[in-house]
Parts: structure tokens; sequence; C-alpha cells
């Protein structure tokens, strides 16, 4: 699995580490790009920097927020209303980008925080339009990424708006879980998953109560284990049919 970086501190720089010898990039789940095309990943790196869980990587309406790729931990983006109430639109894992949509909008639509220990990698946000001018394949794939986090909101739409809370929760147990395995963050169907019941309610539009409920029906039925931050699949099997969600061949993603 990929090793967290210490005890962390809210937005610290640490060292810069070479985009060539990135560890995400040595798995199947991302694409290993041209030499030329991480070369210049590697003049737009700025630095990492270091959050612990609760900290705020970009605020809402922030101007001029950085532009992120997570190299490792969990994160989510989340809108708030006046009252408080907050909708989490989808959950991070590394390899994701974060900040594209402050480029061209000119503030966050959103809010991104780390679940847990997480540590980014900076990008200078001056230099996407030399990647999209030279570097055009990279520049396809910033907007591949774009598209498929629009797909992943349109998700948790369907969620919200069809699915029963049985559904909802057996979904995105199941394709946290399946993007884990993916990156090597789970093994022998257990996950370190720090995410709460109400990270759950925030995203599925469940009170916490609602999700405690569904959460005891489905480890009832014998399908998982979820205990202090750990998720153990007994049935992964069964947990698809609930949520009508099935395995589908994954191509390797673009990684920046």
């Amino acid at each position: 699995m990929l090793e967290q970086h210490g005890i962390l501190l809210m937005g610290a720089t640490v060292m810069r580490s070479s985009c060539h010898a990135c560890p995400l990039r040595r798995l199947p789940a991302f694409k290993t790009g041209r030499p030329d095309e991480i070369d210049f990943i590697q003049t737009m790196k700025v630095g990492e920097e270091t959050y612990a869980a609760g900290e705020t990587i970009i605020a809402e309406g922030a101007e001029g927020s950085p532009l992120y790729s997570l190299l490792s931990g969990w994160a989510f983006r989340y809108s708030t209303l006046a009252d408080g109430r907050r909708q989490i639109l989808n959950f991070l894992l590394p390899g994701e980008l974060i900040g594209v949509q402050a480029n061209f909008l000119g503030a966050a639509t959103h809010g991104v925080e780390a679940l847990g220990p997480a540590v980014l990698c900076r990008l200078a946000r001056n230099k996407m339009w030399d990647l999209y001018r030279n570097h055009p394949t990279l520049g396809f794939d910033v907007t591949w990424l774009t598209a498929h986090e629009e797909g992943l909101v349109d998700e948790t739409l369907l969620s919200v708006g069809r699915r029963t809370a049985l559904e909802r929760v057996a979904t995105l147990l199941l394709y946290l879980y399946k993007r884990a395995v993916s990156i090597d963050m789970a093994r022998d169907g257990v996950l370190d998953l720090p995410v709460t019941q109400s990270h759950l309610a925030d995203a599925l539009g469940l009170s916490r109560a609602h999700v405690n409920e569904t959460l005891g029906k489905l480890e009832k039925r014998g399908l998982f284990r979820f205990r202090r931050g750990r998720l153990e699949m007994l049935n992964p099997r069964a947990l698809e049919t609930i949520a009508d969600y099935y395995d589908q061949p994954l191509d390797p993603r673009p990684l920046l």
C-alpha cells in the first residue's frame, strides 16, 4: 500500500519528489505518460503540501485557489448552504486533479477538505496554457479528468434522486472500495476508510440516523463490516446486486 508521509501540518511544504519516480505512476490504474510529458509536469510542480484530517485544502469561493494533484490520502469536494448544511459532491483518492474549475471560473465553486493525512502536489496554474498549447495530449487528459469528475457528480445526483437508502449506501461503499483496490490501497477485502457516518449522510442526502440504520441492515445480511474507519468486504457480489453496480473494465486514467 502507499505509505503516508509522517505527521502532517496544515499546508506545510515538504521536499519535492521527482514526477518520474511518482509511486502512482507505477500502478496499472494510471497511464505511464511519455518522458517529455512527465518532464513538463515536473516543471509545473511547485512542491508538495501536507494536510491533516479536517483541514481545508481549498475554501469555497476562494479566488486564485491552488491547482493540486492528490499524491496520497483522502479528501472530498463539498458545497454548503447558508445555514451550514453540506453536500459532499465526491470523494477524492490519489491521482485526482483538484482545482481545475477555479482555473476557468476564477473562484472555487466548492470547497475541498482532507479526510485524513493527505499529501498534495501543488502545480503552477500559470503553466496550464503551455500545457494545452505544447502538449495537446496532456490537455486532453485534463479535459478527460474534469469530464470524469462531472460524471461522478451525475452518479451522486442519481443516487440522491432515485436510489433507495440501501442502494445509495451500497453503491458508494462499492465505488470507494473498487477505486481503492485499483490503486493498491485495499487488499484481501479490507480497506482503511476514513469516512464517518456523517460523511456518508452528507454525500447521500440522508440523516445520520438513517445512515446508521441502513449500515446495520446491510451488515446483518453479512455483506460487510464497517467499524472505526475499517471496511471489510464479506460478500461484494451480493452488495453489487443491491446497488445495481457491477464490475466494469477500467482503462488506465491520466495522471498529472
